[in-house]
């Protein structure tokens, strides 16, 4: 675990992302070529639907859009990390997903009108891909192969939601906050090697609160008491994973569902 010298600040280890305002285009077709729904693409194929899209970034803290706003298009984020969040029945925003690179950001309304469920906010400057939701369309008409991964994607988010709301919230907090440290490992964690596995994302008690279920002085218990045992290391805005077993088991008890997604972006060596 790293040593705190008397007297000294740790800084923040967390990168500082130079996004160009343009999104130059190996940067968006890396995206395109890692997400889930098109990575079965070749490069004419990537090269062709990036120019059916439209390149947006926003700074941190810039809103993307706001739940109940239309949903007339889609974004895939190219760089970047964005919060959604939900109102909850006190009026306050709670977390509900982070989502990084090559990751699909808005409703799906193919052939209907729809609206925003979440809202969407920068968590760190931010780049995308937006696509209309007809333009679209005309792309699952196209590759039938994009088609089946959008459905796979769309039955694999029903059944985490349906896992969640059976037998999430009965679970104790440790547990849940495991499975979600887990889960935000996979898709932005960066390999420091005995130093751990950086979320590579600036995450504040409320968020994890919001991502778990929980209360933030809930999470921060937990946190202060595996940060002691030498299973996390953390900070002002981040985390760091240093024993990845103890969490799995943490997040596996008494518990069937997947403990982590598997088919989000992979982990970053540093």
């Amino acid at each position: 675990m790293p040593v705190r010298s008397p007297g000294r600040r740790r800084t923040i280890p967390l990168r500082v992302l130079p996004i160009p305002h343009e999104c130059p285009l190996p940067v968006r077709l890396q995206a395109l070529s890692r997400s889930r729904w098109f990575h079965s693409l070749d490069e004419r194929q990537l090269r062709a639907l990036d120019a059916r899209m439209t390149r947006c970034s926003w700074g941190a803290g810039e809103t993307l859009f706001r739940a109940g706003e239309g949903a007339d298009a889609l974004h895939i984020i190219a760089e970047g990390r964005v919060r959604l969040s939900q109102r909850a029945a006190d009026g306050t925003e709670r977390a509900t997903d982070i989502l990084g690179p090559s990751m699909p950001l808005g409703a799906v309304g193919v052939g209907r009108r729809t609206v925003q469920r979440e809202t969407a906010e920068a968590l760190v400057d931010t780049c995308a891909l937006r696509i209309e939701q007809a333009v679209f369309h005309q792309i699952l008409l196209e590759h039938p192969t994009v088609a089946v991964r959008v459905v796979e994607a769309v039955t694999d988010r029903l059944s985490q939601l349906q896992n969640e709301t059976g037998g999430w919230m009965t679970r104790p907090v440790a547990a849940r906050l495991a499975a979600v440290l887990l889960r935000l490992s996979v898709r932005l964690g960066r390999d420091r090697g005995h130093r751990g596995i950086l979320l590579d994302v600036p995450l504040c008690r409320a968020d994890l609160a919001g991502l778990t279920g929980s209360t933030p002085e809930s999470v921060s218990r937990v946190l202060s008491r595996w940060k002691e045992e030498a299973i996390i290391d953390s900070g002002r805005r981040w985390v760091a994973l240093l024993d990845v077993e103890h969490l799995r088991r943490t997040a596996a008890e008494g518990w069937d569902g997947a403990v982590a997604v598997g088919d989000e972006p992979r982990l970053r060596s540093s």
